[in-house]
């Protein structure tokens, strides 16, 4: 599998299908939404990266279930990050879905098996509503079985879409239909080679287009063996991936690695998918019963430790590709006594078995725990040279080797977050580039500084809230007026494509600013950046590629359309007051938590996000029984565990937490907060923001502010908010500093994501002491914790910053309502992140219909009464609105100066 194909594989998940999963089926049919948009969320989590939603059930009306499952994903910020797959073979129940959808959809499915009239009609209502279309290879005679069929019907359909109906060939996606082989049927044995041998020509023929497919259906005469089923799906995965297969409708999560699978399985599959002799499929029946159950056919081995008597080149390639540091420093002395110099260790044997660390990683045939582990070896070993070299230099004055590239790099003024940007910069210094790491909450001048010292070829920027995404744009305008024109690569959580093509990129003209989705992705790009031959071509196709993003994104948001904050307001979530009575806290004003005891939050950690940090994509627990990252996932879950339990042994960090009630009333999107219960004296104000997006008024959904939540002061009734504050990060760099290697990056790393971790799970301890004592609400609930992580909890805790209340500068209330820094020692910095960065905010709602939202992007006539109930400037407004504006707020202001 070549690099570029399998990191470009697109994984739609198949489980929100009713007639594919049981389970989901029966929670429509028992209107059930909130859980089967759990399922929903569970495959975005399990790393699909579109999701494939099929209604068509005769007992349902699929076109009302459609509409309703979209119009609910569109306001769950988590699963509507990821494109729609709208699957149905009801013509009738696809343009319900259109109607709906927001972005860019995919329509899966249209053919020609009704002849060319009706295709050519749906293809052009697909074009109007902007979407994408799977293309069945189905005609008027049937679905196409052959390799010649195959390719003649997309090539027919191909010169329709293209010629009559004007569609743009990259938006067309190939089904040339997997069929199952190992039937018992002769006729079948060549469907598997004909899918791919008819997917390679179509993209040769038709190279802008896609090709899908339903990878299930290869396996069905194999149901009930699901190590050999999955088997067969990565075998043949692996060879329809090569030959031009982009994306596919597959169990993302139940997904074995080539390598992985056990050799003689591995064969045998093969020999079924490629059709390479006339038994394959009684041999694979034969021996599939001794593969069922784990599928590995065989009992574990004992330690193997054969390949120390390798060469010495083979054993530091195994020692940096396997992550083994027992052994390096004898290796590498080795290879110096025979080396002329100690430089040519690292020019020779160190950088060859990096390099087959690279190759891997770039094949997806290593993940990123492994890489970083590779890299903590390389650094012992450079560690162990290091007296040589100096003294070497100081002989000779010859220095190290030349790096491929210079990279400074930085977390943005006012950010604190940085294990992403750890983690690139490392597998950077894999590939033999320098990197210059200036930490964190780094200025815009710091850096262009720095870039001018070091005469860097590229500056990276990493930023995790939203007002970094602000600070990009501005330390890109400073690189354009001070003259640079190295490239500019942009990461973190918050940032985006579409963000850097319309927002950052227009800054900086003289050069380019990339965004760069992953880890996995860097070196690539990097390498593309200083190639001497690649680095012009590449530049001017991403320049191209973000004039299209940006035009695109233009004519996309002018499509969107919002209503006047008065017409929301009127149409606010409406809470029947009249039968709820309040529930009072168990005091007022605030109460602190010093030292809190780190053991007592161990069991409330979601351990989903750690996985994710390291970019393995599947859900806790059951990513560990993967079959495609299961057994790194496992490998790097015993290191947590073991480090968790010195870090809670030794007291590594230090957790702090505060918590407050107020007297609390609604006024408008306003929630006002009163000194005592008397309700005269006001104390603070919160202030919220209000959905805009327009909505069918015919589906009855509300357009909802968080201080919908709370008693409207009209309505007389006594309510309350509360307020919380958080840290498990008290002594986190001095400790790692303390305990861990300076050239142990992968436990460094670890230590910073479970840093992370204990904080989050602080939050979700003090909720639930919260719901349970502190307000008492939830007196009587009994919740396991992934029940917690689910939030299936009555009340909720959002936090500033985010999709229901997209304003930072709303925690500088939470901030002297509870002296947090005082009583916490946690602080926030000019753009409102916290620090230290592993601590967590937000406000406590106990209504029972309280629940959690996006407010999406708001219009001016929002900002403008949002910054005269603040008090603040309009431009001020926008700054820390900015991400979620429905307008260029800088734009109109450079018009207009």
């Amino acid at each position: 599998m070549t690099s570029s194909a399998a990191q470009s594989f697109i994984n739609v998940g198949e489980r929100t299908n009713v007639t594919g999963s049981a389970k989901f089926r029966k929670l429509i049919e028992a209107n059930d939404y909130a859980a089967a948009l759990a399922v929903a969320r569970q495959q975005v989590e399990a790393g699909a990266m579109v999701i494939d939603i099929n209604m068509d059930e005769g007992l349902l009306d699929s076109e009302k279930a459609m509409t309703t499952f979209l119009n609910l994903i569109a306001s769950e910020p988590d699963i509507a990050r990821v494109p729609v797959m709208i699957d149905s073979s009801k013509w009738t129940v696809i343009e319900a879905g259109l109607k709906c959808v927001q972005g860019k959809a995919i329509v899966n499915s249209i053919s020609m098996k009704e002849g060319e009239e009706q295709f050519v009609e749906q293809a052009r209502k697909v074009l109007r509503y902007g979407a994408a279309v799977v293309v069945m290879a189905f005609d008027e005679v049937g679905q196409a079985d052959t390799i010649e069929r195959k390719v003649q019907i997309c090539e027919r359909a191909y010169k329709i879409l293209t010629e009559q109906v004007g569609f743009p060939p990259e938006d067309i996606i190939f089904d040339p239909n997997i069929f199952a082989v190992a039937t018992g049927i002769e006729e079948h044995n060549g469907y598997g080679i004909a899918f791919i041998e008819a997917a390679r020509q179509i993209r040769e023929k038709m190279p802008l287009t896609h090709i899908s497919g339903g990878v299930s259906n290869l396996s069905f005469a194999f149901r009930g063996n699901e190590p050999v089923r999955e088997a067969m799906h990565a075998v043949f995965l692996y060879h329809a991936i090569k030959a031009g297969m982009d994306m596919g409708i597959v169990n993302a999560g139940q997904l074995a690695l080539y390598d992985d699978i056990p050799a003689e399985l591995r064969e045998l599959s093969e020999d079924v998918i490629l059709n390479r002799r006339p038994d394959a499929t009684d041999r694979l029946l034969e021996a599939a019963p001794r593969f069922k159950g784990d599928g590995s056919g065989a009992k574990a081995k004992e330690k193997d430790l054969s390949w120390r008597e390798g060469t010495v080149q083979e054993r530091l390639t195994h020692s940096l590709v396997h992550g083994i540091t027992d052994f390096i420093e004898a290796d590498t002395e080795e290879a110096r006594q025979q080396a002329e110099k100690p430089l040519h260790v690292i020019e020779g044997p160190l950088m060859t078995g990096m390099n087959v660390v690279g190759d891997l990683f770039g094949a997806g045939k290593m993940f990123l725990p492994q890489v970083v582990k590779s890299a903590r070896v390389m650094k012992q070993a450079v560690a162990y040279l290091q007296p040589y070299l100096e003294e070497e230099k100081r002989l000779s004055g010859v220095d190290q080797m030349p790096a491929a590239g210079k990279v400074v790099m930085a977390t943005v003024k006012g950010d604190v977050h940085d294990i992403g940007k750890n983690i690139v910069g490392v597998v950077l210094q894999c590939n033999n580039y320098e990197v210059i790491d200036l930490g964190v909450m780094v200025p815009a001048a710091k850096i262009l500084e720095a870039a001018k010292k070091e005469k860097a070829d590229i500056i990276g920027l990493s930023g995790l809230i939203t007002p970094s995404l602000d600070e990009m744009c501005f330390v890109a305008a400073e690189m354009e007026r001070e003259g640079f024109s190295v490239p500019l690569l942009i990461g973190g959580a918050t940032t985006s494509r579409v963000h850097t093509a319309v927002k950052i990129s227009p800054n900086y003209e003289r050069g380019q600013a990339i965004y760069v989705l992953d880890a996995s992705r860097a070196v690539g790009v990097v390498s593309n950046l200083l190639s001497e031959t690649e680095s012009k071509p590449y530049i001017e196709n991403i320049k191209t590629e973000y004039v299209q993003v940006r035009e695109k994104h233009l004519a996309n948001e002018a499509r969107k359309q919002r209503i006047p904050i008065s017409a929301a307001r009127a149409n606010k979530f409406d809470i029947d007051w009249s039968q709820y009575a309040p529930p009072k806290p168990s005091f007022l004003g605030t109460r602190t938590f010093k030292n809190y005891d780190l053991g007592s939050l161990v069991p409330y950690i979601d351990w989903t996000p750690f996985f994710q940090t390291w970019e393995l994509t599947g859900r806790y627990p059951a990513i560990l029984d993967d079959n495609k990252v299961g057994t790194e996932a496992r490998k790097l879950f015993a290191d947590a565990r073991e480090l968790l339990d010195r870090i809670v042994a030794e007291k590594w960090f230090t957790a702090h937490a505060v918590v407050g009630f107020w007297p609390a009333n609604g006024v408008g999107d306003d929630i006002e907060l009163y000194t005592d219960e008397t309700r005269k004296e006001r104390r603070a104000t919160l202030h919220t923001l209000r959905q805009q997006i327009a909505r069918d008024p015919s589906r009855n959904r509300a357009h909802t502010a968080l201080a919908d939540f709370v008693a409207p002061k009209e309505s007389g009734l006594a309510d309350y908010v509360g307020g919380f504050a958080v840290t498990a990060g008290h002594g986190e760099d001095e400790a790692i500093n303390a305990h861990i290697k300076a050239t142990d990056d992968y436990s460094r790393i670890i230590a910073k994501a479970l840093a992370d971790r204990l904080a989050e799970a602080f939050a979700e301890a003090m909720h639930a002491k919260v719901r349970r004592e502190l307000w008492g609400y939830g007196k009587g609930e009994k919740l396991s914790n992934e029940d917690m992580i689910l939030e299936k909890y009555q009340g909720i805790r959002p936090a500033p910053g985010y999709p229901a209340q997209p304003d930072h500068t709303e925690k500088a209330t939470l901030w002297d309502l509870m002296r947090v820094k005082e009583e916490t020692g946690i602080e926030i910095t000019e753009s409102f992140a916290m620090w230290p960065g592993s601590s967590v905010s937000g406000l406590y709602f106990a209504h029972p219909e309280s629940h959690y939202f996006g407010v999406g992007k708001v219009e001016r006539d929002q900002v403008e009464d949002y910054a005269r109930r603040k008090g603040m400037s309009v431009a001020e407004a926008e700054r820390w609105l900015a991400p979620v504006l429905n307008y260029d707020a800088v734009a109109e202001a450079k018009n207009v100066a």
